[in-house]
């Protein structure tokens, strides 16, 4: 693994591990809770990274395209009841990207679906995709702090500084 892909890697798990600090210690009702004007929910943010995840594992692997699901509309939501399952699915379409991340050269070029906001969309290398998932997980870990600090005052921030 060269030094690039060891610290886009490292990056992109960091953002996961701070996502995943904020889901510590929720139950299912929790997650379904929205706290802010905003729809979201954790277990909604969750449900999009899951998706957001397997979408681009999909794409850089060169499936055939589009991902399934890339367009619902209701990725945002999850009314489900098993939160640990999802977690699990989470864990496990991290695993899947980071394993087709390695396999792949960060320079190569894929092709990338059409999509409503893009119909003519140009390939993306492996490494964009990447720093795609970076700022992708990074944001979303941003208002999964939010919801959770409204809903009951725990601290992403402060959690960090304990793990």
């Amino acid at each position: 693994m060269t030094m690039e892909l060891n610290d886009l890697l490292h990056e992109l798990n960091d953002q996961r591990r701070t996502f995943r600090i904020t889901m510590r210690g929720l139950t299912a009702a929790d997650a379904v809770k929205r706290a802010t004007a905003s729809e979201l929910t954790l277990g909604g943010l969750l449900k999009h990274l899951i998706r957001c995840e397997r979408s681009w594992t999909h794409i850089l692997t060169e499936q055939p395209l589009p991902p399934p699901g890339m367009l619902d509309s209701d990725q945002y939501t999850w009314t489900g009841t098993d939160f640990e399952g999802l977690l699990a699915s989470y864990d496990e379409a991290v695993r899947a990207t980071d394993e087709a991340v390695r396999a792949a050269s960060l320079d190569k070029l894929v092709p990338l679906p059409s999509a409503p906001w893009d119909t003519d969309p140009q390939p993306m290398s492996i490494r964009m995709i990447v720093l795609h998932l970076i700022r992708e997980t990074a944001q979303h870990a941003g208002h999964a702090d939010i919801i959770r600090e409204t809903l009951d005052g725990q601290s992403t921030t402060a959690s960090l500084r304990e793990s």
